[in-house]
């Protein structure tokens, strides 16, 4: 092993600047997803003051550094006012939106087992719902079971999850609202069936239960409260405008609360008490988040929340006044999700991933998102979503003529077609044989997997993504979800692989 050699601390942040200048850019309302920026550099500083305070704290152990247990407990109580619990409703500071969703399936699993339930429990809900839920399922043993969502309107029928509903679900999901379509799922409805049943309801409001909370429009009841709510998830990193990564997870009565926690003193160490899937965690995102909420207080989430509806109006009305493309349903909150207008003559549509990749290059970085078949045989259309943010206000005069511009240079032309993607990458892979997707789900170890995503052009230099991501987006709607799966799972993991000599 080479020791590499020393370098000084000036060294290596002048190092970490330039590795700085090549992520997307973080603030000023250029990224349209992933990042959540107030606009307020002042709230940016007191974070950043915030965490240097509890730099070597372990969040571990609240009785230890008791810090994080007032912290904790006033983010919980902030939280819980802001969602309109009661004094039955408690709660836990997670490490993200994954790890909220996370626990609250693990605790309902326990809690519908607690209570008598056999074999393999389901989790029940709309195809919209966050991955998070896939994942959860996947790793604590349960049935994942998705109810599709009209296309037109991103939420699902009431009578089709009533009919789905039984003594093996231990959980019931909902979204306020869905990350893919921007919809806020009928939370009211939703709960009334579950608690007929008695089976617990999950709010996940993890990206918009902030702006939500402070919206200066009304909306359908989808918080504490609704009687039949059992839980809720919001993360303060995205409209809390925290640093990554602090979320809250909510839950009505403390001992279904308690079942989220791991607990043992069956070794020789000191006893080992979790509230979350983490042990040792840093204490510097509670810290921030607890510092900008105690700042903010609620007249300051509603003052900023404003300045996200009026720019989300404004946008809204950019892409309605556009030519061929169309906001998808009716969203709730700070998100959209624009599809073609199929209504149009085809040399007046405009395909929502080509207009991205267009916007794309004015400087502005809006998400695709790949289409998708649901079970019942309804396909939801691909989109490209934006989240909006205080900061978006700020860049209006550059934004909205740069999506109208972006659509005029894409308007017409056809939508790459993922069947034609896949025959070229299948014909690459086999050497001008294509190969069948079904055979190649079975044989893609990390090498083979690696060739086929430098055959797509999908590794380049340090693992980036190619100029336009409207071919990718269709290779991926065109591929077995396997291979697509597998294909991300190597491509992710080699971009963090240490370079050879």
């Amino acid at each position: 092993m080479t020791t590499p050699p020393m370098t000084t601390p000036d060294e290596m942040l002048a190092r970490l600047e330039r590795l700085r200048d090549a992520d997307a850019p973080t603030h000023g309302g250029r990224v349209l997803s992933y990042v959540y920026d107030s606009g307020r550099a002042e709230l940016d500083e007191l974070a950043a003051r915030a965490a240097r305070l509890v730099q070597p704290v372990n969040g571990l152990d609240p009785t230890t550094f008791t810090s994080v247990a007032v912290m904790e407990s006033e983010v919980i109580g902030f939280a819980r006012t802001a969602f309109h619990g009661d004094d039955d409703v408690v709660g836990s500071v997670t490490s993200g939106g994954t790890e909220s969703c996370l626990l609250a399936v693990k605790g309902a699993r326990d809690a519908w087992r607690a209570a008598g339930g056999q074999g393999t429990p389901r989790l029940l809900a709309p195809t919209t719902v966050h991955a998070a839920f896939h994942k959860a399922a996947r790793y604590f043993g349960l049935e994942l079971d998705l109810v599709p969502v009209d296309p037109a309107s991103g939420t699902p029928s009431i009578d089709a999850v009533a009919e789905r509903l039984g003594d093996d679900v231990a959980l019931l999901v909902a979204s306020a609202p869905s990350y893919p379509v921007a919809a806020l799922d009928p939370v009211v409805a939703l709960a009334e069936l579950a608690a007929a049943r008695g089976i617990a309801l999950h709010v996940d409001a993890c990206i918009g239960g902030f702006a939500l909370a402070f919206w200066p429009e009304e909306t359908p009841l989808w918080d504490f409260r609704i009687p039949g709510v059992t839980s809720l998830s919001a993360d303060l990193h995205k409209y809390g405008y925290a640093p990554k990564g602090v979320s809250v997870l909510l839950t009505r009565g403390r001992d279904r609360q308690r079942r989220q926690y791991f607990a043992t003193t069956e070794w020789p160490g000191y006893p080992v008490v979790n509230p979350t899937m983490t042990g040792s965690k840093p204490a510097g995102p509670l810290a921030a988040a607890w510092a900008i909420a105690g700042t903010l207080g609620a007249a300051g989430f509603a003052e900023l929340a404003g300045e996200t509806a009026r720019a989300t109006r404004a946008v809204r009305g950019a892409v309605d006044a556009i030519e061929g493309l169309r906001v998808v349903g009716e969203p709730t909150g700070p998100l959209l999700a624009v599809a073609c207008d199929e209504a149009c003559e085809p040399a007046s549509r405009v395909d929502p991933h080509h207009w991205a990749d267009a916007v794309r290059e004015a400087g502005f970085v809006l998400q695709l998102q790949p289409g998708l078949a649901q079970a019942d045989g309804t396909r939801l259309p691909h989109t490209t979503h934006l989240t909006i943010t205080p900061v978006t206000l700020g860049v209006l005069g550059e934004l909205l003529p740069a999506l109208a511009a972006g659509a005029d240079r894409v308007r017409g032309v056809p939508r790459v077609d993922p069947q034609a993607v896949l025959g070229e990458l299948l014909a690459a892979a086999g050497g001008g044989a294509p190969l069948d997707p079904a055979v190649l789900a079975g044989a893609l170890d990390s090498d083979s997997a690696f060739a086929l995503l430098t055959a797509a052009g999908l590794f380049g230099a340090g693992g980036a993504l190619p100029d336009r991501l409207a071919p990718v987006l269709a290779l991926v709607e065109a591929l077995p979800a396997a291979v697509t799966e597998r294909l991300l799972v190597e491509l992710l993991a080699r971009v963090v692989e240490p370079r050879s000599a």
